[in-house]
């Protein structure tokens, strides 16, 4: 009696990490488990390309260029809420571990952990599972809803994504493009931010935005 053959379907990977070297290293350890489709150095692309390529889960760094790691999954559910995550990062924040669980089921590494610690993520989430690296996992499910709301600074989106480029240095017109809205615009919520948190000037936002993890140090 012949045997059947039994075919492993390999989960197709999505990579956005912005520095060369670290992505390339990733798609070397993820090759043995998955296939890797892509890779997109900012979250802006990742946004344009998930939606092209499909893939079965995202492996991304928190801190990306032009859109950070965590709002551009925020954005990606929104049109594809079937969509898996698996968050890189070098924060051992637990409050920024917990706004990504407000997704639902990722996967959260640390990016100096163990590369098994990164494809048993990968594996927890392909199966519906969470995984959180244990540095960081809350006891609870009160716990973690605190930590979440204490990474919310009440911050809009919108907002975000404007202090974000802000504190990336980029001029008024280059926000105002690649966000599609007008310069007037843009001086409004850099207007708001510093006013709502008692920010005093452009090195206070710098600060500020690294403090919620928008841009890396």
């Amino acid at each position: 009696m012949a045997l059947s053959h039994i075919t492993v379907v390999r989960p197709r990977v999505l990579i956005a990490d912005d520095h060369n070297i670290v992505a390339e290293g990733l798609r070397s350890i993820l090759s043995k488990t998955c296939d890797v489709i892509g890779i997109v150095q900012n979250g802006r692309d990742l946004v344009i390309e998930v939606s092209k390529l499909l893939p079965d889960i995202i492996v991304l760094d928190v801190g990306m260029p032009l859109l950070n790691g965590l709002d551009a999954a925020r954005q990606i559910k929104t049109t594809l809420p079937g969509m898996r995550f698996v968050f890189l990062t070098m924060q051992d924040d637990p409050n920024l571990a917990a706004a990504a669980l407000e997704l639902g089921c990722i996967g959260y590494v640390l990016k100096h952990s163990a590369s098994s610690e990164l494809l048993t993520a990968v594996s927890a989430v392909m199966e519906g599972k969470c995984f959180v690296t244990s540095r960081l996992r809350a006891e609870t499910h009160v716990e973690q809803t605190s930590r979440a709301r204490q990474f919310s600074a009440d911050l809009t989106l919108r907002q975000k994504e404007v202090l974000q480029l802000l504190a990336e240095g980029r001029p008024m017109k280059e926000i105002a493009d690649i966000l599609r809205i007008s310069e007037k615009t843009v001086m409004f919520h850099k207007y708001h931010i510093m006013r709502t948190f008692n920010l005093k000037n452009n090195a206070d936002l710098v600060l500020f935005a690294l403090r919620q993890h928008l841009i890396s140090s």
